[in-house]
């Protein structure tokens, strides 16, 4: 293995790394800022990126400077399918426990996508269909999402989307979303108090150290998901996201034969 690793594989692992420095930064960059941040030699990067080039995972703007490229698109795409895949027996575990629907969620530009989601067994349950797309500020899996991220970022986000009211309890003004994330902050858990549809409360979570950021939810009529049940749902919630963050950090150790 030592032998491979001054070789394909160490090439490979320095691929990678730089796709992921690109991302950190925003999607483009230019080689002496990779040199700077890697600390490879600008020959080995510029190499790297031309391959990266070819195989269409990065392109060059025309002001030099390198991007993502589309083909990572795909790959994403895939990739978070697969993680609604790996998620479905822990939200099993949690529609178990509360007996309410159980769904996960990332965040994707300047919306939440659904990517996996596990019914409640109440004839009266919430249905939201995987794949779908809402806005953030309105959601429980949102806001748990937003918290972590900074405040001028997600100032930006809201002055992009506007915060259309879903229901006469959506937090439509942005300094008002910002206290409500320093409260998720502190509680460690968000609420959507029929702020996306009339009569539906949701509580969520962020699964922590995840691969791209992702949060789990349960949702169900207000009647059921209380003020009191709240105190019992989130230890559980929390709980899971806990498992779920090990089985994705163990899903990428595995050894290969």
């Amino acid at each position: 293995m030592s032998a491979d690793r001054t070789g394909g594989v160490q090439s490979l692992e320095r691929a990678f790394d730089l796709l992921e420095r690109m991302a950190d930064a925003g999607g483009e960059v230019g080689l002496s800022e990779l040199s700077a941040g890697s600390g490879l030699p600008l020959p080995t990067i510029h190499r790297l990126m031309r391959t990266l080039v070819a195989c269409g995972y990065v392109r060059q703007q025309p002001n030099r400077r390198y991007a993502l490229g589309p083909r990572l698109i795909r790959l994403g795409e895939s990739a978070s399918r697969l993680l609604g895949t790996w998620a479905r027996p822990y939200l099993a575990e949690l529609v178990e426990a509360t007996g309410e629907t159980a769904n996960m969620a990332l965040l994707d530009g300047d919306e939440v996508v659904y990517v996996a989601q596990v019914p409640s067994r109440h004839s009266m349950r919430m249905f939201t269909e995987v794949g779908r797309r809402v806005l953030p500020h309105s959601t429980g899996v949102g806001k748990a999402l937003l918290a972590s991220v900074p405040p001028e970022e997600v100032r930006a986000l809201l002055g992009r989307t506007g915060m259309p009211a879903a229901t006469d309890r959506t937090i439509t003004d942005p300094d008002a979303f910002l206290a409500e994330l320093e409260r998720i902050r502190a509680l460690g858990y968000a609420v959507d108090d029929n702020e996306q549809e009339v009569g539906v409360r949701c509580l969520a979570v962020t699964v922590p150290d995840s691969p791209t950021a992702a949060a789990i939810s349960i949702s169900g009529p207000a009647g059921r998901v209380t003020e009191g049940a709240t105190d019992k749902i989130v230890p559980v919630l929390q709980g899971v996201a806990r498992q779920l963050s090990v089985a994705l950090s163990n899903a990428g150790a595995a050894p290969l034969g």
